[in-house]
């Protein structure tokens, strides 16, 4: 660009975080508290709350030319093709009006099978974007979902200004891999982005790829922020993880509940179980990788018989979900919903856009899903109705 100025990333230029930390070149955007992360137990939680699903920078500008310079931290499978590199969004009042990516950065190899981690580090790269608007605009470039991303500095032919945040209702939104965007092929495509854009509220996403696992930090962590709207989607990882039974199923999610109405006592709180998956409606995890065709999918591996002895199914999950509500609302938490999760992704969504690895919708897949959320949760009749 002719004319360059250039800004230190700061966190006031950040929405859709709950912390930064401050590196030696830059800033890192996390998605769970200083706090929490002192107490992740797996590398596999680490890897998902640094990846900045739903962080943007936001601001006000005349500039025509934007270069973002970001040190990204990509992924690739062990047994599989590397995925391409992830996708910049960049929005103009509100409209998607150019893309790009960064090649360079980081590699992040991880061997499924083996359970082993290696990274290569690699140099930074600029995110370039030209020919915007010569007019006063805000400008909000989303990050990719998939890739933890260092930013740098921002250099521009024109001035920035931070959009403050609280212009719009904020939605906490906590989830699994669907919810952190798994298969979308850019951040404001996975469906919290798409609803989050319909329903008009600012969109803060805990979806954790593999890790919505009822976690008391991640409990706390929503109760600590700010939040007008929030929901819960709860049930695939339980299960895929096959971390516990239905004895201690039912005793973590009113914990869970519990420790999110101890911040917001009478938000709007949605409690949506899982989409369909037919690979776990009625037979138990653990989830195995399956590399046979050539590509990652995966299958269960539990026996369906042990559901009578308390392993959970997505079906057990679900049943008890409804329950629970139905028990809290009535002991006098009106403001507490359930959403049967097949109500956004069922049978005919399904036979549509079938899940191309077995357990992850793809593109259309996210945008049906977003299409319901938005008719359900934030329609007139819906409890996020404004």
């Amino acid at each position: 660009m002719n004319t360059s100025l250039t800004t230190p990333v700061t966190e006031a230029l950040l929405h859709g975080h709950l912390d930064v930390e401050h590196t030696g070149r830059g800033l890192l955007p996390h998605r769970l508290p200083a706090r929490a992360r002192r107490q992740i137990p797996d590398e596999q939680l680490a890897i998902a709350e640094s990846q900045p699903t739903g962080v943007r920078l936001a601001f006000r500008t005349r500039a025509t030319a934007i270069d973002l310079h970001t040190v990204p931290t990509k992924r690739a499978y062990v047994g599989v093709p590397t995925p391409p590199d992830g996708v910049y969004d960049l929005l103009v009042d509100g409209q998607l009006t150019a893309q790009t990516t960064v090649s360079g950065g980081n590699l992040r190899t991880i061997d499924l099978v083996a359970g082993r981690v290696e990274l290569t580090e690699g140099p930074p790269g600029t995110a370039r974007f030209t020919g915007l608007p010569a007019r006063d605009k805000t400008v909000e470039i989303w990050l990719p979902h998939t890739e933890t991303t260092e930013l740098l500095a921002l250099d521009t032919d024109a001035p920035v200004t931070p959009v403050p945040d609280g212009t719009r209702r904020r939605w906490v939104h906590h989830g699994s891999s669907i919810s952190h965007g798994s298969n979308a092929t850019h951040p404001t495509g996975t469906w919290p982005a798409l609803a989050a854009a319909a329903g008009g509220v600012d969109l803060v996403n805990l979806g954790f790829g593999g890790s919505a696992l009822l976690d008391p930090f991640t409990a706390r962590a929503i109760r600590d922020t700010p939040a007008d709207l929030i929901s819960l989607k709860i049930g695939i990882n339980l299960v895929n993880a096959d971390v516990m039974r239905l004895r201690a199923f039912v005793p973590a999610v009113h914990g869970f509940l519990d420790t999110v109405r101890e911040g917001h006592p009478a938000t709007p709180l949605l409690v949506v179980s899982s989409i369909l998956c037919p690979i776990q409606e009625d037979t138990p995890g653990p989830l195995a990788a399956d590399f046979s065709t050539g590509a990652l999918r995966f299958r269960a591996t539990g026996d369906p018989a042990e559901t009578a002895a308390g392993r959970l199914t997505l079906t057990v999950i679900r049943t008890e979900l409804a329950r629970i509500v139905a028990a809290r609302a009535a002991d006098g938490d009106l403001n507490l919903h359930y959403l049967d999760g097949r109500s956004l992704y069922g049978r005919t969504d399904h036979d549509d856009h079938p899940l191309p690895d077995d357990l992850h919708p793809d593109q259309a897949g996210h945008h049906r899903i977003a299409e319901h959320f938005t008719r359900l949760a934030f329609g007139d009749s819906g409890p996020f109705a404004d």
